[in-house]
């Protein structure tokens, strides 16, 4: 086997343990970048919810207060308008679902299902607890999940959830009279829940993976190529050179052509010793006819 071919077997064969051992050590950890990734842009989109319901309670609804007794305008209600504003935000991020679970809701489409009351009653039971994030199991496969409580805070939300004779007439009107009540100040009534497939962080991580091994591979491809180039140059050929040169010194060719002497590296002095060699075997030879 030829020295270049001995050479690029063994950059190769180091090349493949170590893409190995990169391999073992980068998948697990995208991941767990992927997900967090994921996590931040679920608190991010929380927070926008939030925000909303703050702008609905506190500038939307006294504007339309008045038009509120004539009519339910759920537009005023500050879980309807965080609910609506998510769906919107979901034009562009179909994979995030966002969802106000409350044990007992006004709106039924609030209601907490099984999981989802169980994180509601976790909130309850930790009052200091303000996240919980996990992986279930949903019907399309796992799911990631980030929630927040919904506590009550703000009195005016008394208004409308404390007893149905303080609630609007036209909001028992439109939801009837037994669902939404006897709430109270501080209570944990509800949870802020951000659902994301588990899909969507593995694909991201599939994603820089394959960048990422596609990367060091194209840089180790180039370098090979370097090596390779640069080694042909500065050693194969003047290697091969000087085998050929004493191939036919070795059969008689006294007359063989010096070698080129490049440089001051190692196989410039070669080539030099070798010169000075053919010299003097030259004169030694001509020494033995002559004698």
């Amino acid at each position: 086997m030829q020295i270049l071919a001995k050479f690029n077997l063994m950059l190769i064969t180091v090349f493949a343990f170590g893409l190995i051992a990169v391999c073992l050590v980068t998948d697990s950890l995208l991941k767990r970048n992927a997900q967090q990734q994921v996590v931040d842009n679920a608190r991010i989109m929380m927070e926008t919810a939030l925000a909303m319901r703050g702008y609905t309670s506190k500038q939307i609804k006294p504007l339309l207060d008045a038009q509120n007794r004539l009519q339910f305008l759920p537009q005023t209600v500050p879980a309807y308008a965080a609910t609506e504003g998510f769906n919107a935000l979901r034009q562009k991020y179909p994979e995030y679902t966002y969802k106000e679970a409350t044990l007992d809701p006004t709106n039924p489409r609030d209601r907490a299902t099984d999981w989802e009351a169980d994180i509601v009653n976790q909130f309850r039971n930790h009052a200091g607890q303000a996240e919980i994030i996990g992986i279930r199991d949903s019907a399309t496969g796992p799911s990631l999940y980030l929630s927040h409580p919904i506590r009550i805070t703000d009195a005016s939300c008394l208004t409308c959830h404390s007893t149905p004779d303080r609630a609007p007439a036209t909001m028992i009107k439109e939801y009837g009279p037994d669902n939404g009540f006897n709430w109270h100040m501080n209570d944990v009534v509800g949870a802020q829940i951000v659902s994301v497939p588990m899909t969507l962080p593995e694909a991201m991580a599939r994603r820089a993976f394959l960048t990422l091994i596609g990367s060091l591979i194209a840089v180790f491809a180039v370098t090979l190529l370097v090596l390779n180039v640069m080694l042909t140059l500065l050693v194969i050929r003047p290697v091969t050179r000087l085998s050929r040169v004493a191939d036919e010194i070795s059969q008689g060719n006294m007359e063989a052509e010096d070698l080129p002497v490049r440089g001051r590296d190692e196989i410039a002095g070669l080539a030099a010793s070798f010169n000075r060699m053919q010299r003097s075997l030259k004169k030694a030879m001509a020494m033995l006819e002559d004698s």
